[in-house]
């Protein structure tokens, strides 16, 4: 399966914002945006941010959520194809539609420091929805779905070190997390307020309009 493997740090400074892909690093000094906040590439080296026309800044915003959330192109064109045919605002669709996948929920449970890495713990199966073993990141969870972690994953000294810093961690409204038992339940449907990410869906939905 196709995925990104060069440094993520240089997807933050092609977009010129965090997109929070390295966890706790993202917030400290030794952050590459805050270091080096020029596009990477001999072209971002001391010229800053050229003025970009209406195609450039419809192409960003899709390859900035692309990134945000660790989604290749194929698979986003998928989701925005679905988001489509849904009632309601295509681009609202969309971006609640991906926040809904495992690996972000696992992320949004306080399970891991980034999506990559709670894309990781679940492809190697450390998590149950409704009991059930589920590793495929890109499941998506209905409003009733139960997440609980693996009995056996909890001996893993990651795991226990996850697990530690959980309850320093906010969950969003639309789940309902039991830190001491790490369940996770989701009560409703996340909604475009849910998203606490700067994306301009809008111009996402423009880019593949065209």
């Amino acid at each position: 399966m196709a995925r990104y493997t060069d440094s993520v740090c240089r997807q933050c400074r092609r977009e010129g914002t965090k997109l929070f892909l390295k966890g706790d690093r993202c917030f400290s000094d030794k952050c590459s945006v805050s270091r080096r906040a020029q596009a990477p590439g001999q072209h971002g080296v001391g010229t800053g941010r050229k003025r970009v026309k209406e195609y450039g800044l419809q192409l960003r915003e899709k390859q900035k959520a692309k990134r945000y959330y660790g989604i290749l192109e194929k698979q986003f064109k998928n989701y925005f194809v679905k988001a489509d045919k849904k009632e309601g605002q295509t681009g609202e669709n969309l971006l609640t539609m991906i926040e809904r996948r495992l690996d972000n929920v696992v992320y949004r449970m306080g399970m891991a420091d980034s999506r990559r890495e709670a894309r990781q713990l679940v492809r190697h199966g450390h998590f149950r929805v409704n009991g059930r073993k589920v590793d495929i990141p890109s499941y998506i969870t209905k409003k009733g779905d139960v997440i609980t972690l693996r009995e056996q994953s909890r001996k893993s000294p990651k795991i226990k070190m996850l697990v530690e810093n959980i309850s320093a961690r906010s969950v969003p409204a639309w789940i309902s997390m039991d830190k001491e038992n790490i369940q996770a339940t989701i009560t409703a449907l996340p909604v475009r307020t849910d998203i606490d990410f700067p994306i301009e869906e809008h111009l996402i939905v423009e880019l593949y309009s065209k």
